[in-house]
């Protein structure tokens, strides 16, 4: 049984969703925006966004650090970039990105979610673990400023 919880980010950004893709699918990269994740490594022949594609995603917060086993479960260039979340074999959750086209194409509207996967009492006992209370606004905060850095890193490309 899940948490059923859920949260979403959403911002439109001055670049094609083709760029904004190929930099949220770079999982070495993906440390430069997020807060709480410091990047990726492509895992078991993976070596690159494609379904089925595996990888050991890096976190951190405050002096505490973990890592994940990662799978890919949606992989679309420039429309979705989607994995599900495991940790010692168990069901963490699904992140995502999914990309529409703003205005003329010059612009994408990004948005980021999160699902939780785990059951109540995991959930409390991981937030206990990584010193995060309440996941759900930890986690839409950590979005709000992962593609706010995402902007900012694009925004001088664009144009």
């Amino acid at each position: 049984m899940s948490t059923n919880d859920h949260a979403e980010v959403s911002r439109t950004i001055a670049a094609p969703a083709a760029r904004l893709y190929a930099l949220v699918s770079d999982l070495p990269r993906m440390g430069e925006w997020s807060t709480e994740n410091t990047g990726g490594k492509w895992v078991k022949g993976s070596t690159g966004p494609a379904v089925g594609a595996r990888f050991k995603g890096s976190n951190r917060h405050g002096w505490r650090r973990w890592s994940t086993d990662v799978t890919v479960v949606e992989a679309d260039p420039g429309t979705a970039f989607v994995f599900d979340v495991t940790s010692m074999g168990l069901g963490v959750a699904r992140w995502g990105y999914r990309l529409e086209p703003a205005g003329d194409g010059a612009a994408t509207t990004v948005t980021e979610f999160w699902e939780d996967h785990r059951s109540p009492f995991v959930a409390r006992l991981t937030g206990l673990a990584v010193g995060v209370r309440d996941r759900r606004e930890h986690n839409r905060a950590g979005m709000e400023a992962t593609l706010a850095a995402l902007d900012a890193a694009v925004s001088p490309l664009a144009g």
